[in-house]
């Protein structure tokens, strides 16, 4: 009888959790990455230093590598003319410099904070104050306002905020893996920080809004269009 109960119970959470992960793949896209298992990279322009701008022309520069493309998300705020806003570090060379100015918008929301890449492959995202610049650093962006620190939300956020929107962001998981969310409806802050913090992150960034696109073959998401600064591709070699 108890095994009967055991084998019940087991069924009856597995079907709350299937739940549960159909209802956040209907509002939200979701990747999950080893930057170890997987090549991570942050884009701008291509090998004529033109402006990649979109996912499509992403998609046709990482092919050119002899790579699929596996996914792709805008990864930042940028400037009117495509430049990155604050901080930005491509093979290991400081393309943009860091901001730590005060201003208006998303991007100056406190604290805001930099996902970076190390050589060794291990991603960090940090407060913006925090962070110091290391020759071991491969890539990063930097962006705002972060999502969750140490485990904790925003507390700048409401939670019934009516600043709704489109919005993406990255999150590290415990294990360091990483983890990328786009919003297919409109969502506050604090909802998408709170997603981030239930799937198990300590730390997460937020990386754009209504513009925001993403590329997820695997799951039938495929936005390719966008006219962006940076780009985050995660790729595979071709088969």
């Amino acid at each position: 009888m108890k095994i009967i109960t055991t084998f019940i119970l087991s069924l009856l959470l597995c079907a709350l959790s299937c739940k549960e992960k159909i209802k956040d793949e209907d509002q939200f896209v979701i990747y999950q990455v080893s930057p170890h298992k997987r090549t991570v990279r942050l884009y701008w322009k291509n090998k004529d230093h033109s402006i990649l701008r979109s996912i499509a022309r992403l998609k046709k520069d990482v092919e050119g590598r002899n790579e699929t493309l596996l996914f792709a998300i805008n990864g930042g705020m940028f400037e009117p003319d495509n430049s990155p806003k604050g901080l930005y570090i491509e093979n290991f060379k400081i393309l943009k410099s860091i901001d730590t100015l005060k201003g208006n918008g998303n991007f100056y929301l406190p604290p805001n904070g930099i996902f970076y890449l190390t050589r060794n492959n291990q991603a960090k995202i940090l407060e913006t104050r925090k962070f110091r610049q290391s020759p071991e650093i491969e890539y990063a962006t930097q962006s705002g306002p972060m999502l969750l620190m140490n485990g904790k939300i925003n507390p700048i956020f409401q939670k019934k905020s009516r600043n709704l929107n489109i919005r993406n962001g990255v999150g590290i998981l415990e294990n360091g893996d990483l983890l990328f969310v786009l919003s297919k409806r409109e969502v506050s802050f604090y909802n998408l920080a709170q997603f981030f913090k239930e799937s198990g992150c300590k730390n997460a960034l937020y990386l754009d809004g209504f513009v925001s696109r993403a590329y997820l073959p695997e799951k039938n998401w495929i936005q390719s269009d966008g006219d962006f600064g940076v780009m985050i591709g995660i790729s595979a070699p071709m088969r």
